[in-house]
C-alpha cells in the first residue's frame, strides 16, 4: 500500500467517484494531498454552481472511490492507483486545518489564497494498483 500511495502522491489531479441518491455514479476531477494515509481535498474559491453534488453524496453515503493514473506515450511508464474508502466532511477544527496545510504545501495556488470551504477526508479501506513496470 505504501508504494501505491507514493505513486498517487506524485500526481497533481485525481478523480473522485461518489454515489448519487438515485444510486448512479458521480465523478469529478480534483486536486488532493495526502495526510498520513488519508487523501484530502477542499472546496476552494473557484466558481461553483450551488451546493456541490459530491458533498451531498458523501453526506448520504460516505463510500467513495478515488482514482489517480499516469499516462505516457512510453507505455512502459503507465500506472494507476485506486483507493476505495470512506469519506467524511469537515468544516473546521484540527482535521480541517491539517488538510488545508497539506494542500497549501502541495499547490502554490493555495499558498496565498487557501481554501476556506469544506474538506473531504478520505480514509482508505482498500488500495488497488497496476503498473506496466511490474
Amino acid at each position: 500500500m505504501d508504494e501505491a500511495l507514493g505513486l498517487l502522491a506524485s500526481e497533481r489531479v485525481g478523480h473522485l467517484a461518489t454515489i448519487r441518491p438515485d444510486g448512479g455514479p458521480h465523478l469529478v476531477p480534483m486536486v488532493f494531498a495526502l495526510v498520513d494515509d488519508a487523501i484530502v481535498t477542499a472546496v476552494d474559491w473557484k466558481p461553483k454552481k450551488g451546493r456541490l453534488q459530491r458533498l451531498a453524496n458523501i453526506e448520504a453515503n460516505p463510500a467513495i472511490s478515488f482514482l489517480v493514473h499516469h499516462y505516457s506515450d512510453d507505455w512502459d511508464d503507465l500506472w494507476w492507483v485506486r483507493v476505495d474508502g470512506m469519506a467524511t466532511i469537515h468544516t473546521q477544527g484540527p482535521t480541517w486545518q491539517r488538510a488545508i496545510d497539506a494542500l497549501r504545501e502541495k499547490y502554490h495556488q493555495y499558498r496565498e489564497r487557501p481554501p476556506e470551504g469544506a474538506v473531504i477526508w478520505i480514509q482508505p479501506e482498500q488500495v488497488s494498483s497496476w503498473s506496466s513496470r511490474r
